[in-house]
């Protein structure tokens, strides 16, 4: 087993935090799978029951337990759960790793994403010293194209089929930030 990794609080622009799940967060999970997209792209369940809102959080915690990754919540600056991004360690020994990130339809356009991402990013260069950065979004999602070019990620090229999305394969555009770029 992978070292268990310590989810820390991180301040973000705009009055955003970040934090580790709690159980107290199961609004925000259910919100989130009412969501036409978010469950297609994700694990957060498409009809949320307490049950499954329980153990997509938990999923989150055995995610930091086993090493895998840093899933944060984001905060609005009201104290209010609004979305989640993740870090994820999987080709670290390949000096990288992957970024996600989703918010909910009530928080969108507000700066959120930029926000927690820079944050997550900055962190991740500056205090774990991961030299690079990756993330993907489908070519459709201009809010995500372009919450990633604010954040310093670079557009690399387009990834044709690279992700299953429901039941089909879609392409992807790959973004970086490098160590050094932000």
């Amino acid at each position: 087993m992978e070292q268990p990794l310590d989810v820390p609080e991180l301040s973000a622009t705009g009055g955003f935090t970040l934090r580790p799940w709690r159980l107290t967060d199961l609004p925000l999970v259910r919100e989130a799978s009412d969501d036409a997209y978010i469950p297609l792209i994700t694990t957060v369940p498409s009809a949320c029951t307490e049950p499954e809102g329980v153990a997509f959080v938990e999923r989150q915690w055995a995610r930091a337990a086993t090493g895998a990754g840093y899933p944060f919540v984001v905060v609005n600056p009201d104290g209010r759960p609004v979305g989640q991004v993740g870090l994820w360690l999987k080709n670290l020994d390949q000096g990288r790793a992957s970024l996600g990130y989703w918010v909910v339809e009530s928080a969108r356009g507000q700066g959120t994403a930029a926000a927690a991402v820079r944050a997550v990013a900055c962190w991740a260069l500056r205090d774990l010293r991961i030299p690079r950065l990756e993330l993907w979004v489908e070519p459709w999602n201009t809010a995500s194209l372009r919450t990633a070019e604010r954040c310093g990620f670079r557009r690399e090229g387009l990834l044709r089929q690279w992700q299953r999305v429901g039941k089909e394969r879609r392409d992807m555009v790959m973004y970086a930030l490098l160590d050094g770029e932000s």
